[in-house]
């Protein structure tokens, strides 16, 4: 058949997609999509059949049918899958979907979507690729802000992802504030080898989560996105967007340091955050400074909750920080005498295991992977 090039037929196996379809052009664009994500997949036909394989919900095509990870079935051979096993990953793929009765077939074959090319190419390509990759359940990410300058926030998101990496977890540290002194300088390892931002500023599309976290320096157990100390580059919104969307991909822990601003690209960070610590001293310049970035925070945000650094005297007590911010209080993180100083030898923020900032961490750990939402109530 023309244009299945150098793919198989047969029952499909491991992380590779099953595609059924007797359309030469539909099965070319599949097979385009699947290159793009890096996979090769099995194409189930009509010579199948008369091999004496039987169709993919017969006896000799029901293996292949039931354990592909993911299968993509071409409208035009919609009825030849009606009598197989219901499953998961189930697509039902065309260029011309207009037709009202492709909706009635799809419920037929059990399908979990339908998709028309071109325009759902780019959601195809991520399907495929999550399978390729093998894509479970996202990482915990987590955001830092700072309510106010000098609040702590770079502090408390550089001793978050130690403490993570400290348990083991998978942890990526995106240092998501180009004006920022370096999440990297933190963590000692500014001149570590790696890439850094402005070597993402041109991704378009799909950037592969195994490719990024292989890439990225390692320091302390975790891998870091930082800035280089050259002229600052713009990272456009889409940009943003893929290479968060990849470093949550392969799941773990994902703690991002954001700049005290909303704009388009910030705001698409935002948007895949599963929560965002404000972090606020306890003092009213601090409070009403930290007010006004909160709203536009929570217009992009699903979860917003604020972290009282230190007590000024004669300052608010953390309850009161919140109230007034309308945000649940996540705890509060006393000054630590001495952390000045440990970090300027070379000892990154929460490292050492001890203190008020690494019991907080560790608390806000346990808390969060360890319930069924990954977010802590």
């Amino acid at each position: 058949m023309g244009g299945v090039g150098g793919a198989s037929a047969g029952p499909a196996v491991g992380g590779r997609p099953l595609i059924i379809t007797e359309d030469p052009l539909l099965l070319d664009d599949l097979l385009r999509l699947c290159a793009a994500a890096g996979a090769e997949p099995h194409v189930h036909h009509e010579a199948t059949e008369q091999d004496g394989a039987g169709g993919p919900g017969g006896p000799g095509g029901s293996a292949g049918w039931e354990s592909a990870p993911l299968v993509l079935v071409g409208d035009d051979a919609a009825r030849r899958v009606r009598g197989a096993p219901r499953r998961d990953g189930v697509f039902l793929v065309g260029r011309d979907l207009d037709d009202p009765l492709v909706w009635q077939r799809a419920v037929e074959i059990g399908a979990e979507e339908v998709l028309r090319l071109p325009d759902a190419e780019s959601r195809l390509v991520d399907r495929i690729a999550d399978v390729v990759e093998g894509a479970g359940r996202p990482a915990l990410a987590v955001g830092v802000i700072g309510g106010s300058g000098g609040a702590g926030a770079s502090t408390l998101a550089c001793a978050l992802a130690v403490r993570a990496a400290h348990t083991g977890e998978r942890t990526i540290l995106i240092d998501g504030d180009p004006l920022g002194g370096g999440m990297d300088v933190l963590l000692g390892g500014e001149g570590a080898e790696g890439l850094r931002w402005p070597d993402f500023a041109a991704s378009r599309g799909r950037v592969g989560a195994g490719a990024l976290e292989e890439s990225l320096p390692e320091l302390h157990a975790l891998r870091v996105l930082s800035w280089d100390r050259g002229d600052r580059v713009v990272v456009p919104p889409a940009a943003m967007r893929s290479v968060v969307s990849a470093a949550r991909r392969r799941g773990g822990v994902v703690v991002v340091d954001l700049p005290r601003r909303v704009d388009e690209a910030v705001a698409e960070v935002l948007a895949q955050l599963d929560l965002v610590l404000m972090v606020v001293p306890g003092e009213l310049r601090a409070v009403a400074a930290a007010g006004r970035l909160a709203a536009g925070v929570r217009m992009v945000a699903r979860d917003v909750r604020v972290v009282v650094r230190g007590r000024c005297p004669g300052g608010l007590d953390p309850e009161a920080v919140a109230a007034l911010l309308g945000a649940p209080l996540a705890g509060e993180v006393p000054v630590e005498v001495g952390l000045p100083g440990r970090v300027a030898e070379g000892e990154p923020p929460g490292a050492h295991g001890r203190g008020a900032l690494a019991r907080f961490c560790d608390g806000f750990w346990q808390r969060a992977l360890g319930s069924a939402q990954g977010v802590p109530a």
